[in-house]
């Protein structure tokens, strides 16, 4: 399975913009129930990734006020990103090479398609795994 396979039936792509507050950017994070999201330039161009773990390790951790500072303060800058053709197995090598839990997904025109999670790829290998067991089951128990 490739990345485009998981996010051709998303209909929104989450980002903020660099000159958002990081108050707006963790009451974005909430509302859409996300950890992570890409940050863009103007002309949709990715620039970084802001996480829950930037926030809470560089705003709440140093008593900082999210309200006053900027998203370009803490992100992430010039993420690793893969293109959508990327197999879902270098995702998994790439994160774990790494240690980072999101993979920013960019085209050929340098436009920003979204995120793949961690998350995203536990739900795959346990639905992979659920279709295997379903099957065994169903050619042991026919048999009969």
């Amino acid at each position: 399975m490739k990345v485009e396979d998981l996010i051709h039936s998303r209909t929104e792509v989450y980002s903020v913009t660099e000159a958002a507050t990081v108050y707006d950017a963790a009451r974005y994070l909430r509302e859409k129930q996300v950890r992570a999201v890409g940050v863009l330039t103007p002309n949709s161009k990715l620039l970084g990734v802001v996480s829950q773990s930037d926030i809470s390790d560089k705003v709440a951790a140093e008593n900082k006020c999210p309200a006053w500072m900027r998203v370009a303060e803490v992100m992430t800058p010039h993420p690793i990103t893969i293109p959508p053709e990327t197999h879902l197995d270098e995702c998994l090598r790439l994160m774990e090479k790494h240690g980072i839990y999101h993979l920013p997904v960019v085209d050929e025109k340098e436009t920003y398609r979204g995120m793949i999670s961690v998350q995203d790829m536990l739900r795959v290998i346990a639905s992979d795994e659920k279709a295997r067991a379903d099957m065994l089951e169903s050619f042991l128990f026919s048999a009969r």
